[in-house]
């Protein structure tokens, strides 16, 4: 996807309350809203409403993250598949009052739409940059490490193509034992990351050097968030 992105700083991200009724009522009469993204921002403020009762959650050190403009947050991933990017994306609704974007949804037919309209994006470097440029607030996993308490391995080339915009290493925790959600989830932000930005867009030295201090903050940032809080 190649967007011409609007300047970087704005506000276009900013969640709203919006209604059921109000949904469906637009989307009965066509009239409704969808980013250069595939995304429906009605649509993502009605389901983050909805899930936000069911998906607790405890945001530490929410003053790190930005108010406004591009930035990627980049978090450990277990197996609970679905589970930590919507605790991830209600802890940062609740703490900024932004919508964030997950990238690396999965290119499968129907569910890739669904999950596209819900502001999910691929894993396609190119995308996450534009998505940036646009003032977005994006998130990308980690690879998962389900049974170690480590941090798994970063997405190098997303981390390549979004050279010199801030990066912030998050932990994602349940409230339970064996991961299970039985209180609420913990997002822990760590300290913002400065990239430099290179007139190439792609210079593997850096990424490279970017994709190990990722890495081993979130990797910090889990072991001292271990346990019970």
């Amino acid at each position: 996807m190649s967007v011409s992105a609007p300047a970087f700083g704005n506000e276009i991200d900013r969640a709203a309350p919006v209604s059921l009724p109000t949904v469906l009522r637009h989307r009965l009469n066509g009239n409704y809203p969808i980013d250069p993204f595939g995304a429906d921002p009605e649509l993502i403020d009605v389901a983050m409403q909805a899930t936000r009762p069911f998906v607790r959650v405890r945001v530490e050190h929410a003053d790190r993250l930005p108010a406004v403009g591009g930035a990627l947050l980049v978090a450990n991933r277990s197996s609970l598949a679905l589970f930590e990017p919507t605790a991830l994306a209600i802890g940062v609704r609740q703490a900024t009052g932004r919508r964030l974007r997950v990238i690396g949804a999965p290119d499968v037919p129907i569910a890739s739409s669904v999950l596209h309209k819900l502001g999910a994006l691929g894993s396609h470097p190119e995308d996450a940059a534009a998505l940036l440029r646009a003032g977005h607030l994006a998130a990308a996993p980690l690879a998962p490490s389900p049974f170690r308490p480590v941090a798994g391995e970063p997405p190098r080339e997303l981390l390549s193509a979004i050279l010199g915009f801030p990066v912030f290493p998050v932990v994602v925790l349940p409230g339970g034992p064996f991961g299970l959600p039985l209180r609420r989830w913990r997002v822990v932000i760590g300290e913002m990351i400065a990239t430099r930005l290179d007139p190439t867009a792609r210079d593997s030295l850096a990424a490279a050097e970017l994709a190990e201090r990722v890495r081993d903050a979130v990797d910090r940032l889990l072991r001292r968030s271990a346990g019970p809080k």
